[in-house]
């Protein structure tokens, strides 16, 4: 079942995408200039020139799933890129507000509690629980 949650790394494709592509091409595109392995388990994001297409990659347990959304109006938001990078990482947030049209320059996200957090904090003082 292809879900979408908190606990997988989201990593934004910088280049336009042809939406011709489809899992070989994706995934040359993943190997050769993100550097990674597409069948990691990581999702991948790719979004068009016109950015009103987007697709989604991701391999899941025996097999590659891909998520295609085409907007009738409008247009997706990118975050700002690393002109250095080829890739913006995103969480899970980030990506469900780009899809659903939410600016994030007019967002504002609280502080929540983190494990994540936590164990950073640790590894600096280098307290182990």
């Amino acid at each position: 079942m292809f879900a979408l949650t908190t606990g997988y790394c989201y990593y934004l494709y910088r280049e336009p995408t042809d939406m011709r592509k489809s899992f070989r091409g994706l995934g040359g595109l993943i190997r050769a200039q993100l550097r990674r392995n597409a069948t990691s388990g990581e999702v991948f994001i790719f979004v068009n020139r016109r950015k009103d297409m987007v697709k989604l990659l991701r391999f899941e347990n025996d097999g590659f799933i891909i998520y295609h959304k085409r907007l009738e109006k409008g247009t997706f938001q990118l975050p700002e890129f690393d002109p250095l990078k080829n890739t913006c990482t995103m969480n899970w947030t980030e990506l469900v507000m780009m899809i659903q049209g939410v600016s994030p320059k007019k967002v504002y996200q609280r502080e929540r509690y983190s494990v994540f957090d936590r164990f950073q904090q640790s590894a600096r003082v280098g307290v182990s629980n």
